[in-house]
C-alpha cells in the first residue's frame, strides 16, 4: 500500500515511517516524489487545513494521502497559538522565534493557569473518501526551555504525569504518549483495516 504524505517536513516524514516500520506500507513525502509546490494553509482551523493540504496532493497523486495539521492551543491564551502555531511569531519565524513569544505572553504567569494542550488532526483522502483522525496531548507550558530532542514548541510543553519536556523525551518515549502519536495510531488503526479489506 503506498501512502503520500503532504509534507516537506522531514521530521515528520521521518516519524510516520518509523511508525509503519514493520508494515506491507511504502511511504512517500512530497520531496520523495519532486512535487515542491508550496501548499497555502488558508483554513480557519487545523481541520481545515490538514483538508486543504490532502486535497491538493490528491489531484497529483495515486495512493492514500494523508495531512497533518497541528496547533498548541494554550488556555491562558485564549486557545493562541492554534491554528497559526507554526508562524506564530511571524511568516518566517524560526522553532526558537515562537518558543520565545509564547514565553514572552505567559511571563509571570502562575504554572496552574499555564494550561495547555496539543492537537493533531490527519486528514486521509482516498478516492471520495475523506476521513479525519484526531490526537490530544495534555500538558503545561515552561518558563523556560527545557531539553534538545524533538521540535518546535517540545521543550516549552511539560507533560506531567511523566515529569518531563516534550524535547526531554526519546523519540521512542515521544512516539508513546504525543498528540502526533495519538493521531497516528487512529491512522494505523485505519491503513491496517484497510490492509485487511484488499
Amino acid at each position: 500500500m503506498k501512502i503520500i504524505i503532504a509534507t516537506h517536513n522531514p521530521h515528520k516524514t521521518e516519524e510516520i515511517k518509523n511508525f509503519f516500520k514493520g508494515y506491507p506500507v511504502e511511504i512517500y513525502s512530497m520531496a520523495d516524489l519532486g512535487i515542491k509546490e508550496d501548499i497555502e494553509e488558508t483554513g480557519d482551523t487545523i481541520e481545515e487545513n490538514a483538508l486543504i493540504k490532502a486535497r491538493f496532493l490528491k489531484e497529483k497523486v495515486d495512493g492514500i494521502v494523508i495531512a497533518d495539521d497541528t496547533g498548541l492551543f494554550v488556555e491562558h491564551l485564549n486557545g493562541q497559538p492554534g491554528v497559526y502555531s507554526a508562524r506564530f511569531a511571524g511568516e518566517n519565524a524560526t522553532y526558537e522565534d515562537n518558543n520565545k513569544k509564547l514565553l514572552k505572553l505567559l511571563e509571570g504567569v502562575p504554572y496552574e493557569k499555564r494550561k495547555a494542550y496539543f492537537k493533531t488532526v490527519i486528514a486521509v483522502v482516498e478516492r471520495e473518501k475523506e476521513t479525519l483522525l484526531e490526537g490530544k496531548l495534555e500538558g503545561h507550558i515552561l518558563d523556560h526551555p527545557r531539553g534538545k530532542n524533538g521540535f518546535g514548541y517540545d521543550p516549552v510543553f511539560y507533560v506531567d504525569n511523566l515529569g518531563k519536556s516534550l524535547a526531554e523525551l526519546t523519540m521512542e518515549e515521544k512516539n508513546k504518549i504525543s498528540h502526533r502519536a495519538d493521531a497516528l495510531m487512529k491512522l494505523k488503526n485505519y491503513i491496517l483495516k484497510r490492509l485487511e479489506e484488499k
